[in-house]
Formats: structure tokens, C-alpha cells, sequence
């Protein structure tokens, strides 16, 4: 088997890969290591013991893997919209910069952050569609999540 671990956090946890699948991953526990695979978790007293039976040397140290994905951002009127816009405008009566998401869609999508009542209570939505927008109660767009946090906050305490 060709198993390759990738440091998540330096000297306290491991992902542990097959050919790029994850199998599994390994974290430090106050007293010795901890393997998790397929639900089970397997504990370990010390790296050399988990190398043996494994035959994965974990990487201590600096942390040599990235996992963060790169997004493509995309905008629609400074509005940050969650895929690539197509037939962008901005309706000036309702103040909502919509978008389609395929050249062919007829549905509309709302680029923003928005804070929407539903039944159940206020929730956070980023770009709902328009029918959403036009049913429910709502707060926005906004431009980052923060901005719609806050306005989260405050409708939940009135």
C-alpha cells in the first residue's frame, strides 16, 4: 500500500491517504496517539508504534500541506454571488442585484448575504432565490458575513 500522511496541525494531526483517497487520520491525545479509520479508532503509545503496524511515517513539524480550497470569487455589484453569474442586473425597485446561474435558468438568485424569516425563526442565507426573498420576511443583501451575523444578532434579540 502506498500511504501518505499530510500534517493538518503541526505535531497533533494527520491525514492519512491511499493513491489521494482518505483513509483515515491520526491525533495526538495527551498520552499517546489515536488512529481513526472507518469509525474505529485505534490507540497508539507512540509514533515508531503506529509506523510499524502501519507503515505511514507521520511528518512532525512545520505543517507541509494546505488544505484550503482556492474559491473563485465572483460579483455582482460588489455582492459576492455563489457561482458564476449569468444575465447579472440590479433591480433598482426591490434593491437586489440578481443573477442566473446557467445561461438557460429561469430562476433568479439574489447575490449577498440575507437574513430570512422563516416559520421557525430568522436564518442566514447566502444568494437565495428571489422567490425565497419574495415569500418571507428579510434582512439585506449584505456584503460579507459578518455584516449578516450582526443583523442575525440583532433580530434575535427583539
Amino acid at each position: 500500500m502506498n500511504f501518505i500522511s499530510k500534517v493538518v496541525i503541526p505535531n497533533k494531526e494527520w491525514i492519512i491517504e491511499d493513491h489521494g483517497q482518505k483513509i483515515g487520520s491520526v491525533a495526538k491525545l495527551k498520552k499517546g496517539y489515536e488512529f481513526f479509520r472507518r469509525g474505529q479508532k485505534i490507540n497508539f503509545k507512540d509514533l515508531k508504534t503506529f509506523t510499524e503496524e502501519f507503515g505511514v511515517t507521520l511528518v512532525e513539524g512545520k505543517k507541509t500541506h494546505n488544505f484550503e480550497i482556492e474559491s473563485v470569487s465572483y460579483k455582482i455589484y460588489e455582492f459576492p454571488c455563489s457561482s458564476k453569474p449569468f444575465e447579472s442586473v440590479y433591480n433598482v425597485k426591490k434593491k437586489l442585484p440578481l443573477f442566473a446561474k446557467s445561461a438557460k435558468s429561469k430562476s433568479q438568485y439574489c447575490a449577498g448575504y440575507y437574513v430570512i424569516k422563516f416559520r421557525k425563526g430568522w436564518v442566514k442565507s447566502f444568494c437565495p432565490k428571489l422567490i425565497t426573498l419574495e415569500r418571507y420576511p428579510f434582512h439585506g443583501p449584505y456584503k460579507t458575513e459578518i455584516e449578516m451575523k450582526a443583523m442575525l444578532n440583532t433580530v434575535n434579540k427583539t
